[in-house]
């Protein structure tokens, strides 16, 4: 435990057989829950991770390729029904420095914070080993999740080192958000309509033998159309439908005035090529909605960035529980895979086993299996558009 708090690990893995072992070996020892989440990976990191003979660790086995969101998604699940009060999201890569790990809880602690993510741009020399087009489209990238999910004071949204409170993420709908590279962005834009106060935390990356298999042609195209109606869903559910602020009135006027003063010129210009010459009023009737409607968008944009949820704030999240908020159910049936006398569907031996675990009516060596051997069946083949495939979940459990 740290602070007080029952700390969960979410290992999201895919082909990381060489290095899953080594970022399990290094987790820090008041790290409580170790969920590593193989998301249906065609090498052995299954077995890697149950090699390491951690009782902390919980091995959950996709059988159909989600996603690193949807494998994070899988394991912050899991991690709630292991009792965690926080998550900390560690890749299986080894990218990400254990020894950082008390900065990000921290804020969370003591800070009154729901949500800390490590940002590895916190100094000039964080840029010198990284290509001039990557830096270029982190800029870039940066810059639009910003304007997008309204979290102006944060930075490097592609950074997946997190940790969040299970009091905030029973608040999300973890079914709608995007389960693959552009999680982490649509992620930012549902804490922000919640308004979740988030921190960045400066981390330095760790960089090894890891290899990215993203594949830019495919990820662009997601992560562009993501960011466009993330913007107009956040807009609307945190500003119209909850409540009509001023930055609506300003972005929707702005908006209309914008496009009446360019409809208008573009129909100036096109009518008067050539001998006719715009009369004085066809100008000004094009360029004063033009800089009206521009300047209310600047206001808007003012606002919004004031609006940027970075202060402390104290949420009673028992009168919430109380009141009966239901949590998102995960649309992923899964099994539990021990010896093969045990075999039983998820949904009710998971549940089962984790509630007598907690109860006290199943020692911890009994809730583990003797002898865990993993579903190597071959993966799914996964629709890169589907928000979430069907399938299940093949888990292996160490002691808990």
């Amino acid at each position: 435990m740290y602070g007080n708090r029952r700390i969960a690990a979410v290992v999201p893995a895919y082909n990381e057989e060489k290095l899953i072992g080594t970022v399990i070996a290094t987790m820090p020892d008041f790290v409580d829950l170790v969920v590593v989440v193989d998301d249906c990976s065609p090498d052995g990191t299954s077995a890697a991770a149950l090699a390491v003979g951690d009782p902390r660790v919980t091995v959950i086995r996709h059988e159909v390729n989600t996603g690193v969101g949807g494998a994070i998604i899988t394991g912050h699940r899991r991690a709630g029904e292991l009792g965690a009060d926080i998550d900390v999201v560690m890749a299986g890569d080894g990218q990400m420095d254990p020894a950082f790990l008390p900065d990000l809880l921290e804020p969370l602690i003591d800070g009154g914070r729901e949500f800390a993510k490590a940002n590895r741009f916190f100094s000039v020399r964080s840029f010198e080993s990284m290509p001039r087009h990557r830096i270029l489209g982190n800029i870039v990238l940066s810059f639009l999740t910003k304007l997008v999910s309204g979290y102006w004071h944060l930075f490097d949204p592609q950074n997946g080192y997190t940790a969040i409170t299970q009091a905030t993420l029973r608040r999300l709908p973890l079914d709608r958000i995007s389960p693959r590279y552009s999680f982490e962005n649509d992620f930012l834009i549902q804490l922000n309509i919640l308004r979740v106060p988030a921190i960045d935390v400066p981390v330095p990356a760790v960089y090894g033998a890891e290899v990215s298999g993203i594949k830019l042609r495919r990820v662009v195209p997601e992560l562009l159309r993501l960011l466009f109606v993330g913007f107009w869903k956040r807009f609307f559910y945190k500003y119209v439908l909850w409540s009509f602020s001023p930055i609506a009135l300003f972005f929707f006027s702005g908006l209309f005035l914008v496009l009446v003063g360019t409809g208008w010129g573009i129909w100036v210009v096109v009518h008067t090529l050539g001998p006719p010459v715009a009369s004085a009023g066809s100008v000004v009737l094009s360029v004063v909605p033009l800089l009206a409607g521009m300047q209310m968008l600047l206001y808007a944009l003012m606002l919004d960035i004031q609006e940027s949820p970075d202060s402390p704030m104290i949420i009673d999240y028992r009168r919430i529980r109380e009141a009966g908020v239901p949590s998102s159910a995960s649309p992923v049936p899964h099994r539990i895979v021990s010896p093969a006398s045990a075999s039983a569907p998820a949904s009710a031996s998971v549940a089962a086993l984790g509630g007598a675990a907690r109860a006290g009516a199943v020692p911890p060596d009994a809730a583990a299996p003797a002898e865990a051997r993993l579903d190597d069946r071959a993966c799914q083949s996964p629709d890169p558009h589907a928000r979430r495939a069907p399938g299940s979940n093949a888990v292996s459990r160490g002691r808990v």
